[in-house]
């Protein structure tokens, strides 16, 4: 009997023909392509969390927590001395990565019949979580340098009124940061209809100093969500672990869409344990913000285009053959991220030795 091909099932009309989301995973030295923390879970941390996640398991024959309550007030706690705004539990939702975070969002406030509008280029998934709540997907525009200006996103948002818009700060790939007067542009104007304002800040905590945190921008503002995650400052990326602050409302509504028990009380003790030790995982945020200062300054003085970044990873142009410079890393055994943008790359930044050996690549290919 002959095995059944993708393209004989009876697929949702818009799913024919397309790819899965993905980074290459390929066994390679140094992988600095998907913004990972390269560094090691410290042995500490992982103690913690083998311990918390022993306890769970001893009562894993019972339903978890359904609210995660504890988590919440952590979250809440972590969030208010990292940003200085005040928040509390009933503000937080959590899911499993940012993917599930988003996922819930649109589902309770896109769907069919309405819309969502990101700003490419931007993360990719944006038009796929769109296209899986059956939502149309409208691509506002950016500036060549890739910015965004208050009256122009203010502007846009009023031309296509959509229903959810998603503003990503600092953004990916381009490692750029929003002023506070983009978002509150963005929110006046979504106020004239129907519409829902995200602040994606996954990379929120590798910000440069001075940078503020949307979270100081909640009070007051009931359609604004701002979502976060621990796969990067926590490096706890094989944990899936996603959460958003907003108005207590917001997070009722997402209680509608949410699956029950979503959240596994693995989950819930191992991103416990984590945040019980932020100060040490933190530590590891300096030492990345500082290779990621470093990779601006050297791709630049190697005549190269870097983008300022607020990130843990640098967008970079001035390339004549971005996939051949790319294939050149590759062979020397560093995996870094290919970009839909012409001329150019991104490159997490990693170790301090990951860095050197990055640059060190780059160097030769080059000088040829």
């Amino acid at each position: 009997m002959t095995e059944p091909r993708l393209a004989d099932l009876p697929l949702r009309a818009e799913l024919r023909g397309q790819e899965p989301y993905g980074a290459p995973q390929l066994p390679v030295q140094t992988m600095l392509n998907v913004n990972e923390t390269t560094y090691d879970v410290p042995a500490d941390v992982v103690d913690a969390i083998a311990k918390e996640v022993r306890s769970a398991a001893e009562t894993l024959n019972r339903y978890p927590d359904r609210e995660f309550s504890g988590l919440r007030h952590k979250l809440a706690a972590y969030l208010t001395r990292e940003s200085g705004a005040d928040l509390d539990a009933r503000q937080i939702w959590a899911g499993n990565g940012s993917n599930e975070v988003m996922q819930h969002i649109l589902q309770a406030f896109a769907g069919p019949g309405r819309s969502v509008m990101s700003f490419p280029p931007t993360y990719s998934m944006y038009p796929l979580y769109a296209r899986g709540v059956y939502s149309d997907y409208i691509a506002g525009t950016r500036s060549k340098d890739f910015t965004q200006d208050p009256g122009d996103v203010a502007a846009q948002i009023r031309e296509h009124r959509p229903h959810v818009v998603i503003l990503c700060s600092p953004n990916n790939p381009t490692g750029t940061s929003l002023g506070l007067d983009v978002v509150e542009a963005a929110y006046e104007a979504a106020l004239e209809s129907d519409t829902m304002v995200v602040v994606d800040e996954a990379y929120g905590e590798f910000r440069q100093p001075g940078t503020r945190s949307a979270l100081t921008m909640l009070a007051g503002r009931p359609r604004l969500i701002v979502t976060r995650t621990m796969s990067k400052a926590f490096a706890l990326a094989g944990g899936r672990l996603g959460y958003l602050a907003a108005a207590p409302a917001v997070t009722d509504a997402l209680r509608l869409v949410r699956l029950p028990y979503h959240l596994s009380a693995i989950t819930q003790a191992a991103a416990t344990a984590a945040l019980d030790h932020a100060e040490t995982l933190m530590a590891n945020v300096q030492r990345i913000k500082v290779q990621r200062d470093r990779l601006v300054a050297e791709l630049a003085a190697m005549g190269l285009s870097p983008y300022p970044s607020d990130a843990n990873f640098v967008l970079f142009g001035g390339l004549q053959d971005a996939h051949a410079a790319w294939q050149h890393l590759l062979d020397d055994g560093i995996l870094i991220r290919e970009v839909a943008i012409e001329g150019h790359l991104r490159v997490t930044a990693g170790t301090e030795p990951e860095t050197t050996d990055f640059l060190n690549s780059l160097r030769s290919y080059l000088n040829g």
